[in-house]
């Protein structure tokens, strides 16, 4: 009897809606699988529709739409000899599933339903789909009649069952199902199941990946087996970018390793493994079986091996190390993939971005390089889906980019929009950045259109608003600041619209954001500036984070302007200069650093803290830096410009997800945007607390920042 098999998995950067396109990345990954030997190919989560449908689940014309791709999938060729096992929603009983289907030569083989909804971060699932009922462990599915003609099939079953080949026997799990304290892999483990496989459609977070490989180990560590873990990747029109991770395990090992951040639509991974080991390990960690309840699983057989008779001198594949990314490594890949993929499936000829000679927007121009660095490497490689993409949005079939800097000159539009109150030095260090990616760089300067605008206010009201430092009220001050702040939005979005046709060239450009997480969770940016753009890559990351992907980013890129621009004080320039040099900064502004934002922040999402549980936390985590007075104070500041400027989050750019304490509303992060901004009852319990704690000693550290997390 045969003993090696070899199995395939994948990521598949698939579209939500886009049925023909997901139906050719399937097949393709198929037709990879079969050239590598392959006999069962496994894709990621709800593949033939894309994952992030949303509300559209709702829609019959989903279900039918799902169906007809099924019916594509068995007829063709490229699907015969190989087991498939394919994602979609399927209704039973009225009841909507995401579920698993396996088939073979034109034959389904079963209909494995989710049993454990992702319900939390950015996933909803219970909104549209709900978890098998373990009641009713498997039914009967009658099939649809378009079905039915290909397969000669009624009925398939339906339900928590696994597939039972010649030579072994094989259980699925979906996503979160692996992340559960009861996981499904546990009860198929001690009833004999050897091959596990998990479809996920999991995303991109910063410092996430170590989770799934940890848990893909201990899965096969505890009870034995194989697992195969395939992803989702790419932007499928959503705020996430999923990114990939195929992988095999055997035994607690990872023996294959896709790429987490990558261009190509269709990557498969093979492995060929000996069962046989997999009986062994099995046999002394399963042996004797003291699990009193075992609840057997619903075995469906197929007349079919996944192993050949003749494999004596085939290799299997040994353990490898995981290769994981840095945080700065994954800031310069998982946005530049997710810029690609908006680019070339929004239609739009390349990006414009306000470019201030400051951290963020600066971070920004440097994702979109690594965009440029990405796209020449994969034409480099072959990849002819990139090229063509690349051709059609310069508008040039025969434009084969080489150079980064020579491709971001033709996709990427930088302006620096100066007024009298911006300084000499912040202008020529966003000239400097923008030369040395090579982007098409204009100064803008536009004090004429804010004299325009309080020219017509003036006109109106008889009132000349003057700026704080000549003598006018905090809310002329504002007022003053702000005009300056949505002018730039303005021009920003007429010249994305008109500067390529101004160049003769045909297309608009997509307007870039770039305000970062933790100014988003107090609203320190204007309503409508030029932080409101189409889409926004550094919307989750944090300045902390920011700072040290552009140290990175010097020596990855050699793109040494960026060493200026981290020295330079975080400042918006909205208030007059004082003797020429700027006297306005972020953190005076906001009235904590950037450092503590981090800390609050994930306090206040991660660990689910109000106002007074993050007073009792941060008491203890400052305690060398700040007096407990000094807490209350920072967190009562914290809560009441979130408070107040939480309704900015309602109409924030759309941002990439890549921080767990995104405050991104309606969508990551639901809380009210109306707010008692003043908190009385809980900052009285902060104040109570403060006065019952006893005389202390002086602080050990009179000066200075309070430690991160």
């Amino acid at each position: 009897m045969g003993r090696k098999v070899t199995l395939a998995t994948c990521s598949l950067n698939q579209w939500a809606l886009d049925f023909e396109g997901n139906a050719e990345r399937i097949l393709k990954s198929i037709e990879i699988a079969k050239a590598h030997g392959a006999t069962y190919r496994l894709g990621p989560e709800l593949e033939i529709c894309g994952y992030g449908c949303a509300d559209h689940f709702y829609e019959s014309d989903m279900l039918l739409h799902s169906f007809q791709v099924l019916k594509k999938l068995l007829e063709s060729p490229v699907t015969q000899d190989i087991i498939c096992d394919v994602g979609m929603p399927v209704m039973h009983r009225n009841v909507r599933y995401n579920c698993r289907l396996l088939f073979l030569n034109r034959k389904i083989l079963l209909i494995r339903p989710k049993m454990m909804m992702a319900n939390e971060g950015n996933y909803r699932e219970l909104r549209w789909f709900s978890p098998w009922n373990q009641l009713r462990p498997v039914e009967e599915y009658f099939l649809p009649r378009m079905i039915q003609e290909v397969t000669g099939q009624e009925t398939v079953p339906f339900g928590d069952c696994v597939l039972s080949t010649k030579d072994t026997c094989l259980g699925t799990e979906i996503c979160a199902e692996l992340w559960n304290p009861r996981s499904p892999h546990i009860q198929m483990a001690l009833d004999g199941v050897e091959i596990f496989t998990n479809s996920s459609a999991s995303y991109h977070e910063l410092r996430k990946a170590d989770q799934r490989v940890n848990l893909v180990r201990s899965a096969t560590t505890k009870s034995g087996g194989i697992y195969l873990y395939a992803n989702q990747r790419g932007c499928d029109g959503e705020r996430v970018y999923y990114d990939g991770c195929a992988m095999v395990a055997i035994n607690g090992d990872i023996v294959a390793q896709g790429a987490q951040f990558s261009l190509d639509d269709v990557e498969v991974i093979t492995a060929t493994l000996d069962l046989e080991d997999v009986r062994s390990y099995k046999g002394q960690k399963c042996q004797p079986n003291l699990e009193i309840e075992l609840k057997p699983c619903h075995r469906v057989k197929v007349d079919f091996s996944l192993s050949s008779g003749d494999d004596m001198y085939l290799p299997t594949h040994q353990p490898i190390a995981w290769h994981f990314h840095t945080p700065e490594e994954e800031i310069s890949l998982g946005p530049a993939c997710w810029l690609w993929d908006y680019l070339r499936r929004s239609g739009q000829a390349g990006f414009l971005l306000p470019l201030s000679g400051g951290v963020d927007s600066s971070s920004t121009a440097c994702i979109v390089h690594s965009m440029c660095v990405l796209i020449c490497q994969a034409v480099h490689q072959g990849n002819s889906q990139v090229l063509g993409d690349i051709g059609r949005i310069v508008g040039d079939e025969r434009y084969r980019p080489v150079d980064p800097k020579e491709l971001c000159g033709r996709l990427f539009t930088t302006c620096y929009m100066s007024s009298e109150n911006s300084s000499s030095e912040t202008c020529s260090r966003a000239t400097d950045l923008a030369a040395q990616i090579g982007s098409s760089h204009m100064n803008i300067n536009i004090d004429m259109a804010v004299k325009g605008l309080l020219g017509i206010f003036s006109l109106l009201t008889g009132k000349v608003p003057q700026f704080g430092a000549h003598g006018g009220s905090k809310r002329e001050n504002l007022a003053l600041q702000n005009v300056q702040a949505r002018v730039r939005m303005v021009l920003a979005y007429l010249f994305a619209q008109l500067s390529l046709w101004a160049r003769g060239q045909p297309g608009g450009l997509l307007v870039l954001g770039s305000a970062n997480v933790d100014e988003s969770l107090t609203g320190y940016f204007t309503k409508y500036d030029c932080s409101s753009a189409d889409i926004n890559p550094i919307g989750g990351i944090s300045k902390t984070d920011l700072k040290s992907f552009l140290l990175y980013c010097v020596d990855q890129f050699q793109l040494t302007a960026l060493t200026g621009i981290l020295a330079a004080p975080p400042t918006a320039e909205l208030e007059p200069l004082t003797d020429g040099q700027v006297s306005q900064t972020d953190e005076a502004d906001m009235g904590m650093t950037y450092s503590e934002l981090s800390v609050i922040g994930r306090l206040r999402k991660i660990s689910k803290c109000g106002p007074f549980s993050m007073f009792c936390k941060l008491l203890s985590m400052w305690k060398d830096a700040l007096s407990p007075t000094e807490v209350s104070q920072k967190v009562k500041h914290f809560f009441r410009m979130y408070s107040v400027n939480r309704h900015k989050m309602t109409t924030v750019t759309p941002s990439y997800h890549a921080e767990s304490y995104s405050p991104d509303d309606n969508r990551f992060d639901l809380r009210p945007f109306l707010y008692n901004t003043r908190w009385t009852w809980q900052f009285r319990c902060i104040d109570e607390q403060v006065s019952q704690i006893p005389a202390h000693n002086p602080r050990q550290v009179s000066s200075g920042q309070p430690s991160e997390v």
